[in-house]
């Protein structure tokens, strides 16, 4: 048996999806040494990722595919490469699969943010190039998600955004496969200091991690921050993200309300982060809409309590461990942010909660979940 993985997003540099992809892999690899299915896998990367990886499993092989996402040559060339292994499924974990290519794959959809989201605020193109952008963007999810074999949603709430979007008919081939999050790691004292320094942060503060898109609702972040301050003059709020024209937008926006006590920090490697969220009071994840959340698990993982906006995705992954407020209302976040930082139990009960909720969520099993699903998808019932 010959499976393909589209790996051009692997690493951790590609975010959310890029780290799906390398704990899909990793952890495919730690499965498949300890069964006897007869199988190969054939690991596409792109140039700039191709040394970030090495296969520990020899039935593991590397291949480069160089073409960039959302590109002419992804859609044309790709394909054909594909089809030189003659594989027998190819898992694609993003949405954007070849139009050309009419093998046999199934698709991970992470979430429909693009078709709930479509504004101008998304993007810093001309509109007429959006628009157009937008509507191929379109179409390629709609034949990815119609022509698989599978889909993998991430979540239930992405399995149920999918069906009433796409279709009911759609129900018997999605399963849900959930993320996970890091093991946690304890930082010194020493260590602590070190960093909170070096970018001049002074607890206490709160922290929120991820990117600035317009559907994070980080203008109401900062907002609601602004009426926290002024009782609470020596609290901090640090933002994490890349340093892009979205987090820009916020400078502006924090200059133009001149909202103090605002960090905005980039460039963050995993061994300064885990120190930032493992000091702070608490992660606050304002988001209008997610597929799955892994910021706020990945702070309970650092012993951090999370407050976050009730979305009915978050409310299926962090279950009772999170303390939650209405993301659209201000004064619901900033009641929220001032109740984390003075009631000390609730923060400590939210604390014991988050170890307790991180272990439902395993990156092995979700790859264990994965590979049932190529072999569902490309085993006869009759031989099974």
């Amino acid at each position: 048996m010959k499976i393909g993985i589209d790996a051009r997003f692997f690493g951790i540099k590609q975010k959310g999806l890029g780290r799906y992809t390398q704990k899909l892999i990793e952890n495919l690899e730690k499965v498949s040494a300890g069964n006897n299915l007869d199988a190969e896998y054939f690991i596409f990367l792109r140039k700039d990722n191709f040394d970030e990886y090495e296969p520990k499993n020899p039935k593991f092989k590397k291949i480069l595919a160089d073409y960039r996402w959302y590109t002419f040559s992804e859609q044309v060339f790709f394909p054909f490469l594909l089809y030189r292994y003659k594989l027998d499924i190819v898992h694609f974990p993003h949405f954007n699969v070849p139009v050309l290519y009419w093998k046999k794959f199934i698709v991970t959809i992470h979430d429909l943010t693009l078709i709930h989201f479509p504004t101008m605020k998304n993007s810093t193109l001309n509109p007429i190039f959006y628009w157009l952008k937008f509507f191929v963007y379109k179409l390629v999810i709609r034949l990815a998600i119609s022509r698989s074999l599978s889909i993998i949603a991430i979540s239930n709430f992405t399995k149920k955004d999918i069906i009433d979007n796409y279709g009911k008919f759609l129900e018997k081939k999605i399963r849900v496969t959930y993320e996970a999050c890091e093991d946690f790691r304890m930082c010194s004292a020493g260590e602590s200091n070190d960093i909170l320094q070096k970018y001049g942060i002074i607890k206490p503060y709160l922290i929120y991690v991820g990117n600035a898109y317009p559907h994070k609702n980080l203008d109401r972040l900062v907002l609601s921050f602004a009426g926290v301050l002024r009782e609470k003059k020596d609290i901090q709020l640090v933002f994490v993200g890349k340093n892009d024209y979205f987090y820009e937008n916020l400078r502006k926006l924090v200059e133009k309300e001149k909202v103090g006590n605002i960090f905005f920090l980039s460039d963050v490697c995993d061994y300064e982060l885990d120190i930032l969220f493992h000091n702070s009071v608490s992660n606050v994840f304002p988001s209008l809409y997610e597929g799955f959340g892994l910021p706020p698990l990945e702070a309970m993982s650092k012993g951090v309590p999370v407050i976050s906006s009730d979305h009915p995705c978050m409310r299926e992954i962090l279950g009772d461990s999170a303390y939650f407020f209405d993301g659209k209302d201000i004064s619901s976040i900033e009641k929220a942010m001032r109740r984390i930082i003075e009631d000390e139990d609730l923060r400590r009960s939210l604390i014991e909660k988050g170890y307790r909720q991180i272990k439902k969520y395993s990156w092995k099993k979700m790859a264990q979940e994965s590979l049932q699903i190529y072999l569902d998808s490309t085993i006869p019932k009759k031989e099974k």
